[in-house]
């Protein structure tokens, strides 16, 4: 494909001159690389501005040490529109250890530290340095789901909303076409930035005054009330997360005491399936701008280059992920037609090998709504669609999803496609018909699948929001017994998190020992990070569960943290003496020994450890160094498989 630099929008002075253009209507600021491609949320604001005929520029990762960069293409005649990223800044940057990421996927070569720290913040003040009126209006997952007063985990304290920070005038929460399209027509048809306070899917900035004249409205918990009482914080999440749907949510408001309230306006509609082909369809290069090329490129594009968005939203609503929050629980989808041209396309770019990575969304066998409410009432308020259990009204329906897989299957220059971005294993359980796992089993796994059971306690996965660990070991019996019939040898790989709030010690332990059980030795852990927005954010820094208001243990101190990791990855040397520690701290000594049960050997010259036994001990040890190199996944699987054990992960973005 040509990549002339001129398909992609201006991102400098010497663009808009090629194009004739003297100003700007809106300047976009994004903390990423510039990666013009539907999955890079700058490129599809900017193209859908462009596609209503609006003039717009991009300043990706300006130097925000000075003012001088954010000038370069002068003052834009309607507004400043400005976004951290794909991700939030914080989490881009730190680990779950805080420390510092080696690489960013998202800037030119991986190099790190091309943005600053909460970049939003950053960026709307070095704005409104430079412009003191002009309109700003910032978005993006990081505004999104730091619009209320939220925990930050890296300074370990509470934090305004962000609108207050950044000095914004609007913050648009959630995925934001259709309310930046609003805000721009609203603006050029001359409205004051002031008076735009009504556009669903944002949220404004107004005085006690305002807030007294309006009616129907849902108050939370103020930031005074929350720092006053950590209890405050669960009571406010869930009441803003009862406002959510854009069937029935109210108008919420929180206060910050003697600076004013934040208002949000209910969330926009669904779009419909016109609109989101709409939106897949514009003219994006898909690939970075050239100016990386020198570089290496934006490395961040090798994960989606070769995949297709087929939908939006996700009914599974798990605790530590904020996908709900930000897409919406009602599903919505693209057409066949819409896939099937994009996947066409997928086929002409350089470097297609004939292999679509992935069809779906943040769960890929969510295609369609939950259930036919939800189309025209929204998601329940006083339930979940699959947990504790099943929704009765919950359809269960593989046949739209299959019968586009089939279709991709047969264009022509496509040799497979996989399905990686993730299967909500519970709700194709209930499929009775099969045909889902046997073309999934068959057509769709390259080898490996991916799910997430993410812990084996069922108290901890309640308050995950996940599937008990029985629905799991159904689902490895199902996988390896359609890949039995099919004469296929294919692996589940599950993925595992650590220290979720509600999780102790003993349940680390019990996770352990189901690993050992089915002799998996995984190689990466997620570790949780309480990131803004998310259930299970307010339940670890007010350790209540915002819904039951019980108390619970949330493992906070990074030893602690450490302890329960270590015990997922008890065959590491080098978690030796963490996993002694947890052991005895849990009461779980009968674990340290030389017995088939056993997790780690005792230590030398230990009350358990006998001179005769200098051979059991050099055996065990030999053989947890042995399982503990296993660093090549498949090879980890395939040892796996042959135990009889299966696996499974989403790849969700938790």
């Amino acid at each position: 494909m040509n990549t002339n630099q001129t398909d992609f929008l201006p991102v400098c002075r010497a663009d808009m001159e090629k194009r004739g253009w003297e100003q700007l209507d809106f300047l976009l600021i994004s903390g990423d690389a510039y990666v013009d491609h539907p999955s890079f949320a700058a490129a599809v604001i900017g193209r859908v501005l462009e596609a209503h005929g609006y003039k717009v520029g991009l300043l990706c990762q300006p130097d925000w040490r000075t003012t001088e960069s954010f000038k370069q293409m002068g003052k834009p005649r309607l507004g400043v529109l400005i976004t951290a990223g794909n991700l939030d800044s914080m989490l881009n940057k730190y680990t779950a250890a805080k420390k510092t990421r080696a690489n960013d996927a998202y800037s030119p070569g991986g190099q790190a530290g091309l943005r600053p720290d909460r970049a939003t913040i950053v960026y709307g003040s070095r704005v409104r340095e430079i412009w003191k009126k002009i309109p700003i209006i910032i978005g993006g997952v990081e505004a999104s789901l730091r619009r209320w007063v939220h925990y930050d985990y890296w300074a370990n304290g509470l934090r305004r909303p962000i609108l207050f920070d950044s000095r914004a005038d609007i913050l648009i929460y959630g995925m934001g076409e259709k309310a930046v399209v609003e805000i721009a027509d609203l603006l050029a048809g001359g409205v004051a930035v002031n008076d735009i306070n009504y556009v669903r899917g944002t949220m404004v900035m107004q005085t006690a005054e305002q807030v007294a004249a309006m009616s129907d409205l849902i108050a939370v918990p103020s930031w005074s009330a929350i720092n006053a009482q950590k209890a405050a914080f669960a009571s406010a999440f869930r009441l803003q997360a009862e406002q959510q749907d854009p069937f029935y949510g109210k108008r919420v408001v929180q206060e910050v005491e003697g600076q004013g309230f934040v208002l949000q306006n209910p969330p926009v509609m669904p779009l419909s399936e016109a609109e989101m082909d709409a939106i897949y369809d514009l003219p994006y290069r898909r690939t970075w701008h050239p100016m990386y090329d020198a570089a290496g490129g934006v490395p961040a594009i090798e994960e989606v280059k070769f995949s297709i968005v087929s939908h939006r939203g996700c009914f599974g609503s798990c605790s530590f992920c904020a996908i709900h929050s930000h897409q919406g629980r009602i599903i919505q989808a693209r057409s066949h037609r819409s896939i099937l041209a994009e996947a066409k396309l997928l086929t002409s770019l350089p470097g297609f090998k004939g292999y679509i990575h992935d069809v779906g969304g943040p769960t890929a066998n969510f295609r369609r709504p939950a259930c036919r409410k939800q189309l025209t009432a929204g998601a329940c308020v006083d339930r979940q669609c699959l947990v504790p259990k099943p929704c009765a009204a919950l359809e269960t329906d593989h046949s739209d999803y299959l019968a586009l897989l089939r279709k991709i299957r047969k264009l022509p220059g496509i040799k497979k496609v996989f399905i990686r971005s993730g299967i909500r294993y519970d709700f194709l359980l209930r499929d009775k018909k099969k045909d889902f796992l046997h073309e999934l089993c068959e057509f769709h796994v390259s080898g490996q699948l991916k799910v997430a059971p993410e812990h084996v306690s069922d108290k901890v996965l309640h308050l995950m929001g996940k599937p008990g660990r029985e629905t799991y070991d159904r689902f490895r019996q199902a996988f390896a017994e359609m890949n039995r019939q099919l004469g296929k040898e294919q692996y589940l790989v599950p993925y595992f998190i650590s220290s979720h709030p509600g999780c102790t010690l003993q349940d680390a332990v019990e996770l352990a020992e189901y690993l050992r059980d089915i002799g998996h030795a995984p190689e990466q852990v997620q570790d949780f990070i309480p990131t803004p927005g998310s259930l299970s954010t307010a339940m670890y820094f007010s350790e209540v569960d915002p819904y039951t208001g019980r108390h619970l243990f949330v493992a906070k101190l990074l030893h602690d943290k450490a302890m329960q990791r270590a015990l997922l990855q008890y065959r590491n040397p080098r978690n030796r003496e963490l996993v002694r520690e947890a052991l005895q701290k849990a009461n779980r000594a009968d674990l340290i020994g030389f017995g088939k049960k056993c997790l780690i050997a005792p230590e030398r010259g230990a009350p358990n450890h006998k001179p005769d036994n200098q051979g059991a001990y050099r055996h065990a040890n030999k053989k947890r160094r042995a399982s503990a190199s296993t660093a090549n996944p498949k090879k980890d699987a395939a040892k796996l498989t042959k135990k009889g054990a299966g696996r499974g992960q989403q790849k969700k973005g938790r």
